[in-house]
């Protein structure tokens, strides 16, 4: 009797825990997919648009990333950066492109911009046309590195902020000190003053704000190799691999429904969540291959007509840096 009665309570328990997980899993079910509606132009979340997964063939990401509204400039694509993977090996190379590169803008029009402004003018005022201004920076970066650029991510740096609080912060080493003059206000119109950042060589814990000025520290004071947007570009990429390592540790899980919230306001694609999922689980951010197209191998430093700080490639020489990418592709 008392062996029956425990066996009923056993089951009792476990029909239970069913109850409580299906109803946390339908619950979850339900977030994911409106998660994947909001961040991708690809509306089922789950499904796979590309399958690119299942082949040997290269696979190449425009990732952008924005000051967002109440920054000046806000749509200004400051950080881009390609993330070019091979599926099958995980060989994953960082490609980072830098701001200044003049270029026609739009294309066959005749006029000219920084390569920064092709997101936003594409896109409209206020961002009103994501989708367009993705596709036209993932075209004009397909034609100057030769790579065949289909797909893009954009990340707004207040949202990001938001998520890696949202997360509890993150643990960053710091290869190299430096310090740098940072606005303290995005918007000028509140406060046109500064600030001075400075960042030691070591493991660091960084909220939200610190990992942002970290990435993002531009004037930088010090040390001449940090103001660099080679730098900057690696400086990100430390932060986005410190995010991920943060979200993939189960102490972050029960925190992960505020995160997700808050990174449905950081970052838009073309890609189906599922198949952004599957390019995160393959690529290999570890011993992924940097490569920077800068003055130290096929640009130069120019003028535009207007007085803009530019560059240019060695002698006007295009094909320089679709051969100079190839070359030093991961393979």
């Amino acid at each position: 009797m008392y062996r029956r009665k425990g066996c009923m309570i056993s089951m009792l328990v476990v029909l239970v825990l069913l109850i409580v997980f299906i109803s946390f899993a339908a619950t979850t079910l339900q977030k994911v997919f409106a998660f994947g509606s909001a961040i991708s132009t690809q509306k089922n979340a789950l499904s796979t648009q590309t399958g690119y997964m299942a082949t040997s063939d290269r696979v190449n990401i425009l990732v952008m990333g924005y000051g967002g509204s109440g920054h000046d400039g806000a749509y200004l694509t400051d950080s881009m950066m390609i993330m070019s993977l091979l599926p099958q090996s995980h060989h994953t190379t960082l490609i980072s492109v830098p701001r200044d590169l003049w270029v026609q803008n739009p294309a066959n029009s005749g006029n000219y911009s920084k390569i920064n402004a092709v997101y936003p003018v594409a896109a409209g005022d206020n961002n009103q046309n994501p989708i367009a201004g993705g596709d036209a920076a993932a075209q004009k970066v397909s034609l100057i590195t030769g790579l065949n650029v289909q797909y893009w991510v954009t990340i707004n740096f207040v949202g990001f902020r938001d998520f890696i609080n949202a997360i509890g912060g993150v643990d960053v080493y710091v290869p190299d000190s430096f310090s740098a003059n940072y606005p303290i206000n995005d918007d000028p119109s509140i406060n046109a003053g500064w600030k001075v950042v400075k960042f030691t060589k070591g493991t660091h814990h960084m909220d939200g704000e610190t990992a942002i000025e970290y990435a993002r520290a531009r004037y930088v004071i010090d040390n001449p190799a940090e103001g660099t947007d080679f730098a900057r570009s690696a400086r990100q990429q430390i932060i986005i691999k410190a995010a991920l390592s943060k979200v993939k540790n189960i102490g972050t899980w029960p925190h992960i429904y505020s995160a997700l919230d808050a990174l449905q306001h950081t970052i838009y694609t073309n890609l189906s969540l599922a198949d952004l999922a599957e390019f995160a689980l393959h690529m290999d951010l570890d011993n992924a291959h940097h490569v920077g197209i800068s003055t130290s191998n096929v640009l130069v430093n120019a003028t535009s007509n207007d007085g803009q700080a530019i560059l240019l490639p060695a002698n006007n020489n295009w094909q320089a840096i679709i051969d100079y990418v190839k070359q030093q592709l991961y393979n």
